[in-house]
């Protein structure tokens, strides 16, 4: 399964959603890797703080970048279970090469109108990429979601109206676990000081995504 995480916003939280879901993965036994395909190298960056803290690690994180995430992600896919790909947040060569070889296309949104206003754009860009990968899915999500309000719902209700793109049920709050666990190299389900909150909506995304497997 290879499955990119993409957007043409940035700060999204989609480097966030790429190592956390890498994390669970290789809690579960899979062989994963993870491709850093963003030109600010955030993936790579928190993989050198694992390194440097001497965190046990049992996958591997490159960098490629441009049209050779295409041809290096297929190369190298049969050795792997699960490839997570972490592209950065605005329309490249790279995040159309990751897209083109991709089972998964993994879209969080914050509920933020100049956010959502972008789901038109990752519309069309899915739908021009269909011809070459015609197997891909496409999944929205929200992301860094507000603690209380009504923006929440509101955003959820536009991404159920896009046909194109799949509504994945999965709200992922703003909390601080995330930002500290990604200072210190970690996933939410590697800190000491467990935030279940956290824990269970990442896992429910992971989830989510296990179940479309099995379907396919």
């Amino acid at each position: 399964m290879i499955i990119v995480v993409a957007g043409i916003k940035g700060g999204t939280g989609k480097t966030t959603i790429a190592t956390n879901l890498t994390v669970i993965y290789a809690s579960t036994g899979k062989k994963v890797l993870l491709v850093d395909g963003d030109e600010q190298a955030s993936a790579s960056t928190w993989a050198a703080q694992r390194d440097a803290l001497g965190i046990p690690t049992s996958w591997s994180t490159i960098q490629l970048s441009g049209k050779s995430i295409r041809a290096q992600v297929q190369r190298i896919a049969p050795f792997y279970d699960v490839i997570i790909i972490d592209v950065g947040g605005r329309e490249t060569t790279s995040m159309r090469a990751a897209i083109s070889v991709a089972d998964v296309c993994l879209i969080p949104f914050k509920p933020r109108s100049l956010d959502i206003w972008t789901l038109g754009a990752m519309k069309s860009l899915v739908s021009e990429m269909l011809p070459a990968n015609p197997n891909l899915r496409a999944f929205a999500f929200i992301n860094q979601a507000d603690p209380k309000g009504t923006d929440n719902q509101d955003a959820e209700e536009i991404l159920k109206d896009c046909v194109e793109i799949e509504h994945v049920p999965v709200s992922i709050g703003t909390r601080k676990s995330f930002a500290n666990a990604a200072s210190d190299g970690l996933g939410v389900i590697e800190m000491r000081l467990e935030d279940r909150k956290a824990i269970s909506e990442i896992d429910a995304l992971h989830q989510h995504l296990e179940t479309y497997i099995k379907r396919t």
